[in-house]
């Protein structure tokens, strides 16, 4: 299931978002409207949730997030950005990657 967030998830919306892969949540962050869409098998698909609500897509970067480690991983397939200047699957500006965790800090860790 996919959420999208504007407020921290509950316990429930995290166990929902975990139902598919188990042990790791799929997310899209929107870095300029400071929210998160997550859950689901594909970044595309949680991308599509924010595209949906009024997000710009060059404004949408996805990662992971492990909740038992609380760690981000900045790789999806979908931040091969070249016209971007990001010309890889990871996030390889370290002010977005700093956006989205803390983004994702603030909606799944409760920072």
């Amino acid at each position: 299931m996919i959420h999208l967030l504007r407020s921290p998830a509950t316990k429930e919306q995290i166990a929902d978002m975990l139902e598919d892969l188990e042990t790791y949540i799929k997310l899209a962050v929107d870095v300029e409207r400071g929210i998160i869409a997550g859950g689901g098998t594909l970044h595309a698909d949680c991308e599509e949730v924010l595209i949906e609500d009024g997000s710009k897509q060059e404004f949408i970067w996805d990662a992971d997030w492990i909740p038992a480690t609380k760690e981000i991983r900045y790789e999806a397939l979908i931040n091969l950005r070249p016209r971007h200047k990001n010309r890889s699957m990871r996030i390889l500006d370290l002010s977005i990657r700093a956006k989205v965790a803390e983004i994702v800090g603030k909606f799944l860790e409760g920072k």
